[in-house]
């Protein structure tokens, strides 16, 4: 609904709920200093289809700029508070952003940013200010909680999380027509996979910068349910928080499973978590123990689905689907997909090729034609750029990102089922995989872990994970060697940076060919 309308109906109601600290953002404080924002973009000459920039840690108002943008045409791109400079410089430059929101804590990015944001005409800060910004909280006060006479629908346009390179921009239309959320909605997903109605109280424990769960939030809270915030990940805060605030519905991605069930096992049985209806996860494959472990334990509540910030397609399973179809990520909702070889040609069922859908969202990446161009098959398919397979009753099964594939030999490795190998023992904490230059080979395989302690971090454990994943899997597809991290470049959404553990070694060994 609309957001005025929510607030006229149930003004006092929690749009959502900062789970840590426990203030309330009721839907009439939401709206008014929604339409504030807006009346502020537009005093400061944004008009339908500019862009803004956020960066912000999952702050109160984040959910207000949002949708500020989104009900005044606006685009609006969230940017990770865990970026350094350059980045954060390179985001802002190039969705083309005439605003900026940040807050104070950002300062140690923000402030080397002055100057070299031309196209900023706008910065604005939370929390107090710096050089360069003025205070958003004083910008607004002085601004209408009447919505702008021009309302219309923005759109996010957000980027990749660029673990295989530079992160681009998902550009999509703006929709026409006056301003009104469900038209810009899917098919109402929540209602029917997820049985949420209006009762729902919905937890998000992930950086709401990322799409997964921005989307969800914001869709959330424009159906009229309740939303539940957190600060951070933590595993046992996540528990509390469903415990606290009675949720009904969460989103998750495997690397919190994973957190969660390596607590010890009287932390997580403290907690009531009957209040659980639904937990949905997304983002990258789930090894098949930890979901198992995770069904066993919070009941056949989980559901899992597999889509993109592009909009092109939304695969879906559910936990009795997933228990006969065990490592699926389920049927395409809405369009077809096809698996194709490539020269893009459909391959049969069973086999492996990148996954393309038919239909769906219209996008480009923006600013890349290229890159846009890579992402199409000629009878205008798109792709995510993952690979797959599809059985005979219709499941698709992924195998891993394109990009990462090690070819050892001349064979084809995806290193996504070394890592869910690996990761299922009890002393490893998160692991990554990748090739690595082998003379002989081209590649090898090449294993870099996070163990629980780092006093495992020995010559000895290596050889002991080898062999554990030697016991379990084809040698070819096992490490060589192991090396230690105290911790793994990994987003907090759960998606692993690869490319810089990648480039660091095949760096090194281009070094020491120069050496030698």
């Amino acid at each position: 609904m609309h957001p005025t309308r929510l607030a006229q109906a149930s003004p006092d109601k929690p749009a959502y709920i900062m789970a840590e600290s426990g203030q309330v953002i009721t839907r009439r404080e939401l709206d008014e200093a929604s339409n504030q924002i807006a009346h502020l973009l537009r005093r400061q000459g944004l008009r339908r289809g500019d862009h803004i920039a956020i960066l912000l840690e999952n702050h109160p108002r984040f959910i207000q700029i949002c949708l500020a943008a989104l009900r005044s045409g606006l685009y609006y791109t969230t940017i990770s508070y865990r970026l350094q400079e350059d980045e954060v410089e390179y985001i802002v430059n190039d969705c083309g952003a005439r605003a900026f929101v940040t807050s104070k804590g950002r300062t140690s990015v923000v402030e080397k940013l002055v100057g070299k944001i031309p196209d900023v005409e706008h910065c604005y800060m939370l929390d107090g200010v710096i050089a360069g910004f003025d205070s958003l909280e004083e910008a607004m006060a002085a601004m209408p909680t009447t919505p702008v006479e021009d309302e219309s629908n923005g759109a996010a346009m957000l980027y990749s999380s660029g673990t295989t390179g530079r992160p681009k921009g998902v550009l999509h239309p703006l929709p026409e027509g006056p301003f009104e959320p469900e038209d810009n909605q899917e098919p109402p997903v929540f209602a029917t996979l997820y049985a949420a109605t209006e009762d729902s109280i919905y937890l998000s424990p992930a950086p709401l910068y990322h799409a997964a769960p921005l989307t969800f939030t914001m869709r959330f809270i424009s159906f009229g349910m309740t939303v539940v915030i957190m600060d951070h990940f933590d595993a046992e805060e996540a528990l509390k928080a469903i415990e606290r605030y009675k949720v009904t519905h969460s989103q998750w991605v495997p690397t919190m499973f994973i957190r969660m069930l390596k607590l010890d096992e009287a932390v997580r049985q403290q907690y009531d978590l009957s209040s659980l209806e639904c937990a949905i996860h997304a983002a990258a494959p789930c090894p098949i123990p930890v979901k198992e472990q995770m069904i066993a334990w919070w009941g056949p509540v989980i559901h899992e689905y597999y889509a993109g910030s592009e909009g092109n397609g939304f695969v879906a399973i559910n936990s009795e689907e997933w228990l006969t179809h065990k490592g699926s990520v389920g049927k395409p909702i809405m369009t077809p997909i096809h698996i194709v070889d490539d020269e893009g040609n459909d391959v049969p069922t069973g086999e492996t090729g990148t996954i393309y859908f038919e239909g769906g969202a219209s996008f480009e990446y923006h600013g890349d034609e290229k890159k846009t161009a890579e992402s199409r098959h000629p009878k205008g398919w798109s792709t995510l750029g993952d690979v797959g397979y599809v059985d005979e009753e219709g499941f698709l099964y992924l195998t891993d990102r394109k990009n990462f594939m090690i070819i050892s030999g001349g064979v084809n490795i995806y290193p996504q089922e070394t890592e869910n190998v690996l990761v299922t023992h009890p002393r490893v904490m998160d692991v990554a995989v990748f090739g690595v230059p082998n003379d002989d080979f081209g590649e090898e395989v090449k294993a870099v872990v996070q163990p629980k302690d780092m006093a495992d971090a020995t010559p000895e454990f290596a050889e002991e994970l080898i062999e554990f994943c030697r016991s379990q899997m084809s040698h070819i597809k096992c490490p060589r060697s192991v090396d230690f991290l105290e911790e793994l470049p990994r987003h907090p959404t759960g998606k692993l940076y690869k490319r810089l553990l990648k480039d660091k070694y095949w760096e090194e060994a281009k070094q020491q060919g120069k050496a030698n």
